[in-house]
């Protein structure tokens, strides 16, 4: 699964999604598709959680550029 980019596994994610809620699978792929998908949500969420933490903003004061985390802004 490391080998796929967010998009792919988020195509993927969506595809499982879909034939679990068409109810047309066997319970035993049902399953398999259960664990695919709960697999890539926690991929997913990896990805994301990563991606947030390289987020920043650069701001300008006095002349000068400044990268601060984009999270210390929440709240103002």
């Amino acid at each position: 699964m490391e080998h796929l980019t967010f998009e792919q596994a988020m195509q993927r994610l969506e595809e499982v999604v879909s034939l679990l809620e068409d109810g047309k699978a066997p319970l035993d792929e049902s399953l398999t598709l259960f664990e695919e998908g709960t697999k890539l949500s926690a991929y997913l969420s990896k990805l994301l959680d990563t991606a947030e933490q390289k987020v920043t903003m650069v701001t300008v004061q006095d002349g000068t550029e400044t990268e601060i985390p984009f999270d210390t802004q929440e709240g103002e």
